[in-house]
């Protein structure tokens, strides 16, 4: 029997992020950490190893997926797996950062804050029981928002899980086409100066949608 490492357990910290938020919504802040660890993995690794091993939301769509056989298991549209697409939606994902923390901004110079969480950038969630009271209105505003962006495209994960693989969501995970470029530059430079093409690991963390 393959013996299990702590890094098949990650999908725990997912879960266990999505709970913090219900009480206190300053927690909301640990997320910014599965923003900056795939991103410096990329950058000073050059590969996309967080997100083939280590992404905690990636497993738990497996395990919804495959184990609690939750999804129809059948292969995702290709106009997911299309540049176009997946770069668009990495622009409408960073436009929408853009706003919140403009939202930030505002409560930072005076505006009231708004304690409410957006799910898909469209419904307005009451979340006055989670408790801002031991931080600046504009941290709050801030954790209001980010929480909203992490409940989202968790959403979104579960939606494309059901319809199509249990880890469709990282075809078009905007972090992964963040990392994948990222490391294909990377790899790209390297290539420039050794003379070959450098491209191990840098596609898309799909067993997913294949």
């Amino acid at each position: 029997m393959k013996k299990r490492k702590w890094s098949n357990y990650l999908w725990v910290v997912e879960l266990l992020y999505l709970c913090l938020g219900l009480f206190n919504i300053l927690f909301a802040w640990l997320g910014m950490l599965f923003f900056t660890i795939p991103l410096l993995v990329a950058v000073f690794g050059g590969s996309k190893a967080y997100c083939n091993r280590y992404c905690g939301r990636g497993q738990l769509l497996g395990i919804l997926g495959e184990k609690l056989k939750l999804s129809r298991n059948t292969p995702p549209p290709k106009f997911l797996r299309s540049r176009w697409f997946r770069y668009g939606f990495l622009a409408f994902f960073m436009v929408m950062f853009g706003r919140m923390l403009f939202a930030t901004y505002q409560v930072f110079t005076g505006a009231p804050l708004s304690q409410t969480v957006t799910l898909l950038w469209t419904f307005k969630l009451p979340w006055q029981w989670a408790d801002v009271s031991l931080a600046a209105p504009w941290a709050a505003q801030f954790a209001f928002g980010f929480f909203s962006v992490m409940l989202t495209s968790t959403v979104l994960g579960i939606a494309t899980m059901v319809l199509f693989r249990p880890r469709s969501w990282c075809v078009y995970c905007p972090m992964g086409t963040m990392t994948q470029g990222i490391c294909a530059q990377r790899n790209r430079k390297k290539a420039n100066l050794y003379g070959r093409t450098g491209q191990k690991n840098c596609g898309a963390s799909e067993t997913a949608g294949q």
